[in-house]
């Protein structure tokens, strides 16, 4: 039987793409089980009620991560 878990969306910060079947690929921060907010992205239903598989990072992931994005899309400049 899996293992039972909570989470509150604590702050929605946007949507990276919405499907026909009306789920949505988003960015959320998030408290897993009542810890710490963390960024997370992953697929919701329009309700939030079911959620796909996804990825939850810490600030200092999330800062990595944003200027590994922005080293990338700049390297054709």
């Amino acid at each position: 039987m899996p293992a039972e878990f909570t989470f509150e969306i604590k702050e929605e910060i946007g949507k990276l793409s919405e499907r026909k079947n009306g789920w949505s690929r988003e960015v959320n921060l998030i408290s897993w089980n009542g810890g710490e907010p963390k960024i997370d992205i992953r697929d919701w239903s329009a309700d939030h009620e079911k959620m796909g598989k996804g990825i939850t990072l810490t600030d200092e992931e999330s800062e990595i991560l944003a200027q590994l994005l922005i080293a990338y899309t700049q390297k054709d400049d």
